[in-house]
């Protein structure tokens, strides 16, 4: 019995997952895009302070062009030190946009309902233009990866509805 005098239910097990998560993530931001500078990266600086404010520590950042190697590369390189890595830019239908061909192949594993989700939600905030919206996640070398589009209010809408309430909880999961 509670408190108040009713019975206790016990708690949903998505919710008891989520009691024994990580409450802070290390992870990284590789913005990609052939012409921001860290000055001018208003969606990696969007992500940095999502993540900063809800306790998690960002270790890796950097911006790179959108080319195949670049992209690898800073991947790679922000898988030596963080278990999560969210990347911006580089998901669209120019032949520029190689995100999601560059990284798809490397996974090993795929969260096809990030895009499906992400896409509905930004369905309902810019309707049919959402599906031009590339949004990928996986595990790339046992760290949680995922691919946002390159607009700040794509990485908002990603962060704050997807990722941040649900971060800790898949590298909890990840690391059983």
């Amino acid at each position: 019995m509670s408190l108040d005098g009713l019975p206790l239910l016990p708690m949903p097990v998505h919710q008891d997952h989520k009691a024994h998560a990580p409450a802070s993530v290390k992870v990284g931001v590789v913005t990609i895009s052939d012409s921001r500078t860290p000055e001018t990266d208003e969606s990696g600086q969007v992500l940095k302070d999502l993540l900063q404010k809800a306790g998690h520590s960002v270790l890796f950042y950097v911006v790179v062009r959108d080319e195949p190697k670049a992209i690898a590369d800073a991947v790679e390189q922000a898988s030596w030190t963080c278990e999560a890595i969210l990347t911006n830019g580089g998901t669209g239908l120019s032949p520029r946009d190689v995100t999601i061909p560059t990284l798809a192949p490397t996974l090993e594993r795929t969260l096809p309902g990030f895009g499906e989700i992400f896409r509905a939600l930004s369905y309902a905030e810019i309707g049919g233009a959402a599906m031009l919206s590339g949004a990928l996640a996986g595990v790339y070398h046992g760290r949680i990866l995922f691919c946002l589009p390159g607009s700040p209010d794509a990485c908002r809408l990603a962060a704050e509805k997807l990722i941040l309430p649900e971060l800790g909880h898949i590298v909890g999961v990840m690391k059983r």
